[in-house]
């Protein structure tokens, strides 16, 4: 009997022991899994960054508390710069998740890489292009071609390679003919705000610049829009990048904007809705 006893025993203890070495291995694997797999993202959480043309800073930071209100669990990070150099830098991997440009060309760009998510690319607004001197000028300018006067000598204009507006203004001056003539009186922004502080501080005897730019200074004054056959349509594109890590809360940071309170600020801008 002892020995059947001790033999029961035996057969416990051993059926403990592997019952303890699977509980080991599953949780073991269990925490494996945690480690490897990836978060999902959630709309309602996270962090974007927006890269977006330099004439929207002013916008966006008076929509963000709003947006930000909506989505408690979304913080919005912004780059604003020329759409030039905020293409080049998505296209060498910058964290960016939603890109908002000036112009299409650049957008176009990153498209033709398939670095956005083309379904949530879309026209978000427009704008007009403007001729502004400082406030206490005595050019009394009141048109683009009178840029060419010998005691105009020096006009702020955007990097046509990078800033939208420079390409713009290129376009309107060649269309009126006198670009060749203004060339050596040009002093170029690395962006349409570089170009305003420009004729604002005087370092500039006019500067082109969008309505909007002009609308934020009151140290500049506007004599004059650009006829808008002269130049390409002044449209800012908006898309969610491919490698964005919180899609979801990009995607719902691209219909905040294209909606109508956010088209209402921006409109208060001088903005007009490419919608």
């Amino acid at each position: 009997m002892a020995k059947i006893i001790i033999h029961l025993n035996t057969m416990k203890r051993r059926q403990t022991i592997a019952f303890l070495a699977i509980a080991l291995v599953a949780l073991i694997v269990t925490i494996s899994v945690k480690i490897v797999s990836p978060t999902p993202a959630n709309a309602q959480s996270g962090t974007i960054l927006i890269a977006a043309a330099a004439s929207l800073q002013n916008a966006l930071e008076e929509l963000d508390p709003i947006f930000e209100g909506a989505n408690s669990g979304i913080t919005v990070n912004y780059n604003f710069a020329a759409s030039g150099p905020l293409q080049q830098q998505i296209e060498q991997g910058a964290p960016v998740d939603v890109f908002v440009s000036a112009a299409t060309k650049q957008m176009d760009a990153l498209q033709e890489q398939d670095l956005i998510l083309t379904d949530t690319r879309r026209n978000l607004l427009t704008n007009n292009l403007v001729l502004i001197v400082p406030n206490n000028s005595t050019l009394e300018l009141t048109g683009f071609r009178q840029l060419t006067n010998s005691n105009v000598s020096k006009i702020s204009v955007g990097e046509p390679r990078s800033v939208p507006a420079g390409q713009y203004a290129e376009e309107l001056f060649t269309n009126l003919g006198i670009l060749e003539q203004l060339r050596s009186k040009f002093v170029y922004g690395n962006s349409v705000r570089n170009v305003l502080g420009s004729v604002e501080s005087e370092n500039a005897d006019a500067g082109v610049v969008y309505t909007t730019d002009a609308r934020i200074s009151n140290q500049v004054r506007q004599v004059a829009t650009a006829p808008s056959n002269l130049h390409s349509p002044i449209v800012y594109p908006i898309a969610v990048i491919q490698s964005s890590r919180n899609q979801q809360a990009a995607r719902a940071y691209v219909q905040f904007l294209s909606g109508q309170s956010a088209q209402n600020v921006f409109r208060n801008y001088g903005f007009g809705s490419a919608q």
